[in-house]
């Protein structure tokens, strides 16, 4: 029987979660906690969403294998992190702030990439312009990208020529979309494309939340001779709204060690190099 005031009147379910320590409310609402949680803070733990929601961690294991299948969340050893979608995508702040040092590793690793590449294509997003600040400024080099980001931190490279494509500029990622965009790419042929994804997948390919966005990078991998995926371990076997490409039309595939060897080896039986820092 339920808790009551004085006056014989129900507390309701907060009261009986003070007295009794114990989450009442119903695995839907609670998985959507959840997710509300992990898009908020970027990851969660089973631990601590067990004290915080008041119930035992294999319930809150069971709700987080529930919004894998969905496609809510990727699980980790104890917790979980969101998944990019239509509804939901992280802004160029907030990755600016996640998994950095490995960000770092796998930008350099492909910014030795470039080879004899004159023209290249950097796309938007934290990591790409962590490329871009490590490509050589000691030779000429025209870089083509959407992103503001990217433009700022070569503007005053001396040997480098920056062409920043027109168009409508998204707020989180500080790039440039629309049919702006994409006739102008069109126009190029470039050497090198440095591309990034939400989400990379041996089933799905690269995807990512926004069709515009997705239509910029399939003008960017159309234009360019030679393609680069860089991205850290969390992209794997990650899935969005808009898929932009195969796995098969990369040359290459820079990640960090993270990434498990056999599940590296799997992609590189559908045509890239992989390349593991």
């Amino acid at each position: 029987m339920a808790p009551t005031g004085p006056n014989g009147q129900g507390h309701g379910d907060e009261a009986v979660r003070q007295v009794f320590g114990m989450d009442t409310r119903t695995a839907e609402e609670r998985r959507h906690e959840i997710v509300r949680l992990a898009r908020a803070t970027g990851s969660v733990d089973v631990t601590a969403l067990a004290a915080d929601l008041g119930v035992a961690k294999e319930t809150v294991r069971r709700d987080l294998r529930a919004l894998e299948d969905h496609g809510l969340v990727r699980r980790t050893h104890g917790g979980a992190y969101p998944v990019e979608s239509a509804g939901f995508e992280t802004t160029l702040a907030f990755r600016a702030t996640s998994h950095v040092p490995e960000k770092r590793r796998v930008a350099a690793a492909a910014a030795e990439l470039l080879g004899d590449a004159e023209t290249v294509f950097v796309d938007e997003g934290f990591t790409p312009q962590l490329i871009a600040e490590a490509l050589p400024r000691d030779r000429p080099l025209t870089v083509v990208t959407a992103s503001l980001p990217v433009a700022g931190a070569l503007a005053e490279a001396g040997d480098t020529s920056v062409l920043l494509l027109g168009g409508r500029v998204r707020s989180g990622t500080l790039a440039t979309v629309d049919h702006w965009t994409t006739k102008m790419l069109a126009g190029f042929v470039i050497d090198l494309a440095y591309i990034g994804a939400n989400g990379i997948s041996r089933e799905h390919g690269l995807t990512t939340p926004d069709p515009a966005v997705s239509e910029v990078k399939t003008q960017a991998i159309r234009a360019a001779r030679r393609t680069v995926f860089a991205g850290t371990h969390t992209k794997f076997g990650a899935v969005s709204f808009c898929r932009f490409a195969e796995v098969g039309a990369l040359e290459a595939i820079v990640t960090s060690t993270l990434l498990p060897t056999a599940e590296a080896h799997r992609y590189s039986l559908l045509g890239p190099q992989i390349i593991r820092v």
